[in-house]
C-alpha cells in the first residue's frame, strides 16, 4: 500500500496513540505501523481490496466520493490517493470516526468525516460521482430502504457495493409474475433470499440480514442500480439508472419497486 506524506511523528508515541484508539477493525499502515496486525481476517481490508482495486480508475482526479459506513477510513484514504478531489465519509460510531480522523491527520490528507447514518444522507444536500457502500447492508434493519435513499439522494453515477453473503451462489431465472395458485421457485437455492438474524451472527448483535447472491443482485436492480461488474465474490460496481417520474406524480417515482412510499 502506498503512503501519503508522513508527519515525522515519534514512532513510539504513534504506537501508543494507535493502541489508545483501539480496537481497530481496519488494519491501516500509519507511518509503517499497522493498526490491527493480528486481525482475524488477516490484512483486512487490504487483502479484500486487492481482489477488486482495478475496478476503479487509478486516476480519480476531481471526483467527489461519499463513503457510507467508513469505519477507520481505509477506502476514503485510498480514494484520496487516487486523486479524488473531495471525500466525505460518514459513520454512526464515534469510536471509528476518531480512528479515521487520526489516520487522515497522520497521512496528511483532507477528508470530511461526519457522524451520520445512512438514513440521513438527504441532509448532505448533494450527489457524488462515487458512493462507497461496503460492509453496511447486513448491519441494517431496513436494508432496501437504505439502497433507495442512496439512489434518490446521493448517488450521481457509480456505487461500489459489498455485502456479506451466505447460501447458494446460483441464480434462478425469475418470471415477471407468479399467479397465487401457480408454483413459484421460492424453495430453489438460487431464488433471492434474505436470511434474518434474530439474535447474533459472529457474536455481533448488529448483523441483522444475510442475503444470498441472487438477493443482493435483485435488491440492487430494484433500487435502480445497474450492475456493471462483479470484480470480487461479494463486491459489485453499479451504475445509477435514471428513472423517469411518471405523470401521475412523485408517489410512483420508483415503479419497478412497487412502492407508494415517498422518500
Amino acid at each position: 500500500m502506498s503512503s501519503l506524506p508522513q508527519t515525522g511523528i515519534d514512532e513510539q508515541l504513534l504506537q501508543k496513540q494507535i493502541e489508545s484508539l483501539g480496537p481497530w477493525f481496519h488494519n491501516l499502515r500509519l507511518n509503517g505501523i499497522q493498526t490491527a496486525p493480528n486481525h482475524f481476517l488477516g490484512d483486512y481490508p487490504e487483502i479484500k481490496f486487492a481482489a477488486f482495486r482495478d475496478a476503479l480508475p487509478t486516476d480519480m482526479t476531481g471526483w467527489t466520493v461519499l463513503d457510507i459506513g467508513c469505519n477507520a477510513g481505509f477506502y476514503s484514504l485510498e480514494m484520496k490517493r487516487r486523486g479524488a478531489g473531495r471525500v466525505v465519509a460518514i459513520d454512526t460510531d464515534e469510536h471509528y470516526l476518531r480512528q479515521a480522523r487520526f489516520a487522515a491527520e497522520i497521512q496528511g490528507t483532507n477528508i470530511e468525516y461526519r457522524r451520520m447514518a445512512v438514513w440521513d444522507v438527504a441532509a448532505l444536500g448533494e450527489k457524488f460521482d462515487l458512493v462507497i457502500f461496503m460492509g453496511v447492508l447486513y448491519h441494517l434493519r431496513h436494508p432496501l430502504l437504505a439502497l433507495d435513499l442512496i439512489h434518490e439522494h446521493v448517488a450521481r453515477d457509480l456505487l461500489l457495493f459489498q455485502s456479506l453473503t451466505r447460501g447458494s451462489l446460483d441464480i434462478v431465472s425469475v418470471e415477471e409474475n407468479y399467479d397465487f395458485n401457480s408454483p413459484a421457485p421460492f424453495d430453489e437455492p438460487g431464488y433471492p433470499k434474505m436470511h434474518f438474524v434474530e439474535h447474533r451472527f459472529s457474536h455481533d448483535e448488529t448483523n441483522w440480514w444475510i442475503p444470498n447472491r441472487a438477493c443482493v443482485e435483485a435488491m440492487l436492480r430494484s433500487s435502480g442500480f445497474r450492475i456493471e461488474s462483479q470484480p470480487e465474490n461479494e463486491v459489485y460496481l453499479c451504475r445509477r439508472e435514471q428513472i423517469a417520474i411518471p405523470p401521475d406524480g412523485p408517489h410512483c417515482v420508483y415503479p419497478m419497486r412497487r412502492t407508494n412510499v415517498e422518500l
